[in-house]
């Protein structure tokens, strides 16, 4: 299920016409002749001999009309957005790439006037011969006239081969639910914070009612300190931890991960190591009892793997 312009995210286009107001003439009355009689006819308009003054004929001229301009709408093109690519610091490069196009090539079906914007790419697992990709996107299209903004978050499965080789086995979009009536203050402070930058298909999370403050509360403290950006809450994570049976705490709304830190992305090796590490520990003291990431700290809430090296996990009990 695609999330497709939702409420907020339509972007119309305006119609404009120009129409020029057509200014007739008024008819006008030619002045009597005071000439002589003549043996040549009259001229046109003018009055004969026996013809007098103040009944001479007036000459009219026709009014000049022109004609209104026909409505004109400017034609509505998609916008340019640049194409995703692993940049260094990543772990299996190959596999997000191939992620990546199996999302594009998805939610973009040729012919269709539509472009998609990746996000992120970011590991959902990796395991030597599995891994799950998760790819938050947007996707603008053209719908009559108009540019529609919607998006998903997609997980991707591959599998590696016994010779080295990745393939894609499955994609499953985010299914985040119908939005619900009223949110609560905390809900309403996150979508309209300009400090947090959400995916389409998170945004849809929280607008369905089934992410707990404790996710959103923290989100609001960490936006005091930090321009965020979220790449993951609810819907397009695996069920389970992936490669085990343990229930995750994001489809429970439990949990939120970020990509970006103040403009930085965790996983590029330019981003200092300080500003990952201090946003780690905040998550931590406020409230997060599981928080993950690239680098292990001291403590029994902080873990390290290889899945989350490109990005922050913060996980709720409640």
């Amino acid at each position: 299920m695609f999330l497709i312009a939702g409420a907020g995210l339509l972007a119309g286009c305006s119609n404009s016409s120009a129409q020029n107001h057509p200014s007739p003439s008024g008819p006008s009355s030619a002045p009597p002749s005071s000439a002589p009689p003549s043996s040549a006819p009259p001229p046109s308009g003018t009055p004969s001999s026996d013809t007098p003054s103040s009944a001479a004929p007036s000459v009219t001229t026709p009014p000049t009309v022109t004609s209104p301009a026909p409505s004109t709408s400017p034609t509505v093109g998609l916008p340019a957005v640049r194409s995703w690519a692993p940049g260094p610091g990543e772990i299996e490069p190959e596999v997000k790439r191939l992620a990546v196009a199996a999302v594009v090539k998805l939610l973009q079906p040729n012919g269709a006037r539509a472009v998609v914007e990746v996000i992120d790419a970011q590991y959902g697992g990796i395991l030597s011969d599995s891994a799950s990709v998760l790819v938050p996107c947007r996707v603008y299209s053209i719908r009559a006239n108009r540019l529609i903004s919607g998006g998903t978050t997609v997980d991707v499965r591959l599998s590696r081969s016994p010779q080295g080789t990745w393939r894609v086995t499955a994609t499953h979009p985010a299914q985040p639910g119908a939005p619900v009536a009223s949110l609560s203050a905390a809900a309403r402070q996150v979508l309209a914070s300009e400090q947090i930058s959400l995916p389409p298909a998170s945004a849809a999370d929280i607008r369905s009612g089934q992410v707990h403050d404790s996710v959103l509360t923290t989100m609001l403290e960490l936006a005091k300190t930090y321009r965020i950006g979220i790449s993951v809450i609810r819907s397009g994570h695996p069920i389970d931890v992936f490669g085990t049976d343990r229930p995750s705490d994001h489809p429970r709304g439990r949990a939120f991960d970020t990509w970006q830190i103040n403009g930085r992305a965790v996983v590029s090796p330019s981003t200092p190591r300080s500003l990952v590490t201090s946003y780690m520990r905040t998550a931590e003291s406020l409230g997060s009892y599981n928080v993950g990431g690239p680098y292990q700290l001291s403590g029994t809430a902080f873990f390290s793997d290889r899945t989350h090296h490109d990005h922050v996990h913060a996980g709720f009990r409640s």
